[in-house]
């Protein structure tokens, strides 16, 4: 026998649990159910852990320059402890999962612990290992089963020390080499993360450039940060295969990467290869297709609505493929139910936020330069550098800039922006705004910022987008 619920959430992610919430706060009766951890993978395996990670990092490079902030440590015996860095990271998450389960608690959501299948549009079968499934039956369900790592049909991919983004999180020591298959965010996050640890990166990438979402000038920028911090990246490069060194020395050189670029054959030794090469809408066992969903491939079609073709039956998050972004999925589940429970609304997907945090970070909203070029829209562009902003010389972080793309004619609307630099993924949240409201770039330029800030570096680089003006600090000629 069955409950009913107002609605059932299937995934319990970024996307699902605030769908629920933001259900059963304009009054539903809610059921979520979840096969692993409240959170998903952007808490438990993905952005939080990551990002933890991150932080540990920059604490130890903090530390090793303290000296030139005029504090006397030893140097020598700074040392990172992956033990240590892990635990905290999994205290973190540990936290976070607790938190989204007393919202449970706090919104009378009914959390069903096991994998759902669709036996019809409004019902639901829970297996969570017992010899019979639990039912959920409700008037709207939304799926919100998120992505799952793609694999690759690669030879030696299961040879240990090959690891994945969910397998790196579960690291015992530092590895004394590593070998990163693919240039996405994921993997340049990693080398950003291994790198300062004293591990020795590489990065193999297919395509002709790493991070291929990314404005082509930051990313020509980036790489130079790359070859300062010793990681080698080899782009337009096809991994043939993985193999264990048969004339491995030692344990740093134990597996070799084979792999083909214009120049011919060519291979790489490494303790450990990590495989990123992006995720895929996870749909195994859902039973779409029984109910007629309509799907390509492995991706759940949805409308701007968050409708399926099936009645009261909606997709959000990764599992569309649309936008694969926690904070999109988050949009996303809000957007579902509130529709669901009448209150009509439609995403506007033009002013998205898309964050790396690599170092130094990257984060933008709107197109790529590229794109605006391939569109055949008219622009121009304005950038200021943080080597000239006082609050960057300040905390010693001023690699990158500010770039904004604006509209060529009177009203200068703001197009996009694209930042590298101390905090980027925070200094972004100002630009999205603008992006979504359509803003003159002058509004930008005459907003008072404080001083001395970061933010400040978009307040200069719009006013380097004014037809007749200049930013204060520095001459457009010098960049």
């Amino acid at each position: 026998m069955s409950e009913r619920f107002d609605i059932a959430v299937v995934g319990g992610g970024p996307g699902g649990y605030v769908a629920a919430i933001r259900a059963a706060q304009l009054g539903a009766k809610v059921a979520i159910v979840e096969k692993a951890r409240l959170g998903g993978t952007c808490l438990v395996w993905g952005c939080i852990p990551s990002k933890t990670l991150v932080k540990s990092v920059q604490v130890l490079e903090e530390a090793r320059k303290a000296e030139k902030f005029g504090i006397e440590i030893d140097v020598a015996s700074i040392r990172p402890n992956m033990e240590k860095m892990m635990a905290r990271k999994d205290a973190v998450v540990d936290q976070l999962v607790g938190g989204i389960e007393g919202l449970m608690k706090q919104y009378k959501i009914q959390v069903f612990q096991g994998h759902g299948t669709f036996l019809r549009p409004n019902l639901l079968a829970v297996k969570n290992g017992q010899p019979e499934a639990q039912m959920v039956e409700a008037a709207n369900i939304v799926i919100a089963t998120g992505s799952s790592i793609a694999r690759i049909p690669l030879p030696g991919v299961d040879l240990p020390g090959v690891i994945d983004s969910d397998k790196i999180l579960s690291l015992k020591h530092i590895p004394k080499s590593l070998v990163i298959i693919g240039g996405g965010i994921i993997g340049v996050e990693w080398a950003g993360i291994m790198s300062p640890l004293g591990t020795k990166v590489t990065i193999v990438e297919a395509l002709p450039t790493i991070l291929t979402a990314v404005d082509e000038e930051i990313t020509k920028r980036y790489l130079t940060f790359l070859k300062k911090q010793k990681v080698d990246v080899y782009v337009s490069a096809k991994v043939e295969a993985i193999e264990k060194n048969a004339q491995a020395q030692d344990e740093s050189d134990q597996l070799t990467v084979r792999y083909s670029t214009a120049k011919g054959p060519q291979s790489v030794n490494a303790e450990m290869v990590m495989v990123a090469v992006g995720r895929i809408p996870y749909t195994e066992g859902l039973g779409l297709e029984d109910i007629g969903v309509l799907m390509e491939r492995r991706r759940v079609i949805s409308n701007e609505r968050m409708e399926t073709n099936v009645p009261h039956v909606y997709a959000v998050g990764d599992v569309t493929q649309r936008v694969m972004l926690a904070h999109v999925a988050s949009a996303e589940g809000e957007v579902a139910v509130e529709n669901i429970l009448g209150h009509s609304r439609l995403l506007d997907y033009r002013a998205i936020p898309n964050c790396i945090f690599s170092n130094p970070e990257i984060a933008m909203v709107g197109p790529t330069e590229q794109e605006l070029i391939a569109k055949h829209i008219p622009y121009r562009v304005s950038k200021f550098p943080f080597s000239a902003l006082g609050r960057a010389v300040t905390i010693d972080d001023t690699q990158g800039l500010v770039k904004l793309l604006v509209t060529d004619n009177a009203k200068g609307e703001l197009l996009a922006a694209h930042i590298m630099g101390p905090d980027a993924t925070d200094l972004i949240a100002e630009l999205v705004l603008a992006v979504q409201q359509k803003l003159p770039i002058a509004e930008l330029a005459h907003t008072i910022h404080a001083h001395p800030t970061l933010p400040e570096a978009i307040q200069e680089a719009a006013l380097n987008a004014l037809p007749g003006a200049s930013a204060i600090h520095f001459k457009k000629t010098n960049l």
